[in-house]
């Protein structure tokens, strides 16, 4: 007690570098837990008396030693939290004591710099992320998405992709990310594509109307690609998202057969046709041709298509029972002596585009293969 009323006499005559010294020297002394109750009521006094020293190098000090605390006083912590940039940045990225409402609250009115430092806080709740996610500028969003201590509902992510998804460094973030829900990774796919549709460069080397195939072409094949890197309980949520979107074409599934991605395929017979998984699966597995074009009918898949992805399954079940070596070449070939009775169709203009396509990746393979050699 004495002590203290020595230091509140002697700072009014003190240089600002003594003053924020012993700032720092009396907050370590209160959150220690070495004071006698007395000595601590009048050393907390004389800390929120130091609220009001003219310099902010003693404020500074005051936040240092206690925005790590939780034995800190909580009106000087919310107090150094309002303070200056240099100040509050300390606090609002370290303390414990605030909560998130508090944080909320500070996040809404923080300059950029500030709303970094809370979304790089080392836990960030998923309140304060979803509002980090609906206010924050998009360097506090690439911030949050880059701390590995945030939890992040899948909510925030798709509010995040529909106001900055047109940022490069926001997609690098997020598609980084190995928790990233399969719709959000295919909004960014999309949005990347129809930036690739609307660039100048394209545009004037191509045409409009060249530039928005190619660009929806390069959106169906990241989607496909997708797949791969969606886990199997996540594939009905992405066939939903694509469903709402109207992207779960007739197209599009013929690729996912083609392509092999049976299980894919399989969801969204089960989506399509409300049936359930164990009964497609079965079906997938067994090869029942006549039950298998009954269960695409009941999923709206046109009649002269059927016999065609049935001998696609027929490759990919032989594959995966191990009785031949097939890849998309191989399937898109059978697929397309399916449709000799219908050689010039939109189906067939479709099929032998992938043929091609894999003959060119094989070419490809092969050439680095030899390269590599």
């Amino acid at each position: 007690m004495v002590v203290v009323a020595h230091f509140l006499r002697w700072i009014d005559t003190a240089r600002v570098c003594e003053r924020a010294a012993a700032a720092a020297a009396l907050a370590r002394a209160y959150i220690d837990g070495t004071l006698e109750f007395e000595d601590r009521c009048a050393a907390e006094a004389a800390l929120t008396l130091l609220l009001d020293d003219p310099s902010s190098k003693v404020r500074l000090a005051m936040a240092e030693a206690l925005s790590m605390s939780r034995k800190a006083p909580p009106q000087i912590i919310a107090a150094l939290a309002a303070d200056q940039l240099e100040v509050a940045t300390l606090v609002l990225g370290r303390s414990p004591l605030l909560t998130d409402a508090d944080l909320i609250d500070r996040f809404a009115v923080a300059p950029t710099p500030v709303q970094c430092v809370v979304a790089g806080r080392a836990w960030v709740g998923i309140s304060l992320a979803a509002a980090i996610a609906e206010v924050g500028e998009a360097e506090a969003c690439i911030a949050l998405l880059q701390n590995p201590g945030a939890d992040i509902a899948a909510v925030s992510f798709r509010r995040m992709v529909e106001r900055f998804g047109d940022r490069a460094d926001l997609r690098e973030a997020m598609l980084g990310l190995a928790d990233l829900p399969s719709d959000c990774r295919h909004l960014l796919l999309v949005q990347l594509g129809e930036t690739l549709g609307r660039s100048p460069f394209l545009l004037g080397v191509m045409g409009e109307a060249r530039a928005a195939r190619m660009a929806r072409e390069a959106c169906t094949k990241a989607s496909l690609t997708l797949i791969d890197r969606t886990r199997s309980e996540e594939h009905p949520a992405l066939i939903e998202h694509l469903r709402l979107r109207g992207e779960l074409t007739t197209g599009f599934l013929l690729r996912s057969v083609a392509a092999g991605k049976i299980d894919f395929f399989g969801a969204a017979l089960v989506a399509l046709t409300n049936q359930s998984d164990r009964h497609v699966g079965a079906l997938l597995a067994r090869g029942r041709d006549v039950a298998l074009c009954a269960l695409m009918r009941s999923a709206g898949l046109p009649t002269n298509l059927q016999p065609v992805i049935t001998s696609a399954l027929a490759v990919w079940r032989d594959v995966a029972n191990g009785k031949r070596v097939a890849g998309t070449q191989e399937v898109t070939w059978e697929m397309l002596q399916a449709l000799k009775d219908d050689p010039t169709g939109e189906a067939a203009s479709l099929i032998r585009r992938i043929h091609l396509e894999a003959l060119r990746e094989n070419a490809r393979h092969h050439a680095r293969a030899i390269a590599a050699a």
